[in-house]
């Protein structure tokens, strides 16, 4: 898709940016502009860092939570760094088009946006300032106490970073490949005679046993396992109960908190591809309606950022006896019926040229493949993103080689000269999404004489959104989809102040002419009809509230 040529903000997002800067940079743009931003710590992270949320909309057209509203997370998961960037773009954007661009102005009046840059503040630190890759949530100390037994990843020969361990073995998986011997390839199934290999994390082995070291997921993992749906406390890093941990605990009472959040996007890294429900159920098990409007909605996605639309437990769950448990995609779908998507942001293989196979991206490669890849990255990272490998002496092991890909500098984040064209797209993706909330509108109020002082008050209320104002059908079926109430006030009313309008439909049920083998369709519009007494010239209110689609008012003067 051609899009509008990329505007120059204040910001160059060309770089990742520390705690401390990344703080400084968002109580800047607030400071800059008060009128449509406010920031708020949600709480501390293990360590003390503050959870940083801000709140964007033009406050002069009303509070934001008597708006629809787009909700953004990033970096939930510690080297997801592109995640932060982008979520920083979006709120730079928002601030500095505003009275610039007609579509931000027009969002920005109608709609709030809740934005949480970085959940994971701890993790961020750790991974961007020390060797570790993956460290959690910074809840255990790095090394040994983040998991029980076997292998904890380290760096050993303290050269800065940690990567991987090559061992001789003769039943070893893999072989130096005979066209770059950088890189190892695959041992064919068949195949005997040659020079093998072991290859494991950069690490040390305290309890090794002279054998093999056991290598487990680290305790302190994974804050998206941490949500109230579906969770299961077996899953890696699912923590001692839902929420157990301070960031996720922050997520989840600041959603329950903002019912008008209609819309929302979680960002991730890597693969290129925008993740839909369910984590845990086959399409055939979902309502039928909500998996229609997750790829009306997503195709819009992929027309804007490239990336395909896909399930997370059909085409990313590879081993369907292991789906996703306690994800924030699921807990905001399955029990509140909000519209979620997880973009997984950047896909190096389709940069390097690659077809691509497999959505999930831990597989194995081909020779050509890891050649493709590693040339990509000595061209566009720099020679410095690989480690030729080395002899180490290592304390149980004996005699390895230390090297390989520094992947989080490859695999999971782009470099800085590709990084603000990727947060662009995905930021229009979202205000895309924003843009299809459930609006309400009272398109019609009049007041009609009956009697010396007694008139006939007459609204219509109109939901001009693509959404419903129910948003899903697992809004309806879990309880959680709130009616539209409709209110008079002023004079005195005969008969009821406040009509329940029930729910109003938006376009998106109607995307072919009628028929009646088709999707039958409900009404956008309601008309509501108050008798009420009042002196003539006094001035009586009409109040429309919907949770997702916004509280709206109009005056009319008696004649």
């Amino acid at each position: 898709m051609s899009l509008p040529p990329r505007p120059q903000l204040s910001i160059i997002h060309n770089r990742y940016f520390d705690y401390d800067e990344y703080t400084r940079i968002l109580h800047d743009l607030v400071a800059r502009h008060p009128h449509l931003a406010r920031i708020q710590s949600l709480g501390k992270s293990h360590q003390g860092r503050d959870i940083w949320q801000l709140t964007l909309t033009d406050f002069s057209t009303g509070p934001d939570q008597e708006k629809p509203a787009y909700y953004i997370d990033a970096q939930i998961h510690a080297e997801e760094h592109a995640t932060s960037s982008t979520a920083l773009y979006a709120v730079n954007y928002l601030l500095e088009r505003f009275n610039h661009d007609p579509e931000v102005t027009r969002l920005m009046q109608r709609m709030a946006f809740y934005v949480l840059p970085r959940i994971n503040p701890d993790g961020a630190e750790i991974c961007l300032k020390t060797p570790h890759r993956w460290c959690g949530n910074g809840r255990y100390s790095l090394g040994q106490d983040e998991v029980t037994r076997g292998l904890h990843q380290w760096d050993v020969d303290g050269d800065g970073h940690i990567v991987f361990m090559r061992v001789r073995d003769p039943h070893g998986e893999w072989k130096v490949s005979q066209k770059d011997p950088r890189i190892l390839v695959q041992r064919l199934p068949h195949e005997v005679g040659g020079e093998y290999y072991r290859l494991y994390p950069e690490g040390l082995i305290p309890d090794y046993d002279g054998v093999e070291p056991d290598i487990e997921p680290p305790r302190d993992g994974n804050l998206n396992r941490q949500f109230p749906a579906n969770w299961s406390p077996h899953e890696y890093g699912a923590g001692d109960y839902p929420g157990s941990e301070p960031e996720a605990r922050a997520v989840i009472e600041f959603i329950l908190k903002h019912k008008n959040i209609c819309g929302m996007n979680s960002f991730h890294t890597h693969g290129g591809v925008i993740l839909r429900p369910s984590a845990v159920k086959y399409d055939h098990q979902m309502s039928a309606r909500d998996i229609t409007l997750f790829k009306d909605l997503g195709a819009v996605g992929t027309e804007i950022t490239g990336y395909p639309v896909i399930s997370i437990f059909e085409d990313f769950t590879p081993d369907k006896t292991k789906a996703r448990h306690g994800s924030l995609t699921d807990w905001a779908y399955e029990q509140m019926g909000i519209p979620i998507f997880g973009t997984e942001l950047w896909d190096i293989e389709r940069e390097a040229g690659l077809e691509k196979t497999h959505w999930y991206g831990i597989r194995p490669r081909t020779e050509d493949e890891q050649i493709k890849i590693l040339e990509w990255v000595t061209r566009n990272v720099g020679e410095w993103a690989f480690l030729d490998w080395k002899k180490f002496d290592h304390p149980q092991l004996g005699e390895v080689e230390i090297g390989g890909m520094l992947e989080v500098w490859t695999f999971r984040n782009p470099p800085g000269h590709l990084l603000e064209e990727m947060c662009y797209r995905n930021v229009l993706f979202c205000l895309a999404h924003a843009a299809s909330s459930p609006f309400l509108e009272i398109s019609e109020a009049s007041a009609t004489p009956l009697a010396e002082g007694v008139y006939r008050v007459r609204a219509v209320v109109r939901n001009t959104g693509y959404l419903p104002t129910n948003l899903t059908d697992v809004a309806i079926a879990e309880g959680f989809a709130k009616t539209v109430q409709v209110e008079l006030s002023g004079g005195t009313v005969h008969g009821p102040a406040t009509y329940d309008l029930g729910h109003l439909a938006g376009r998106n049920e109607r995307k072919s002419t009628w028929s009646p083998w088709g999707n039958q369709w409900n009404r956008t519009a309601r008309p509501v009809e108050w008798t009420v007494s009042a002196a003539a010239g006094s001035t009586v209110e009409v109040v429309a509230r919907s949770e997702k689609g916004g509280t709206v008012r109009r005056q009319i003067k008696l004649p």
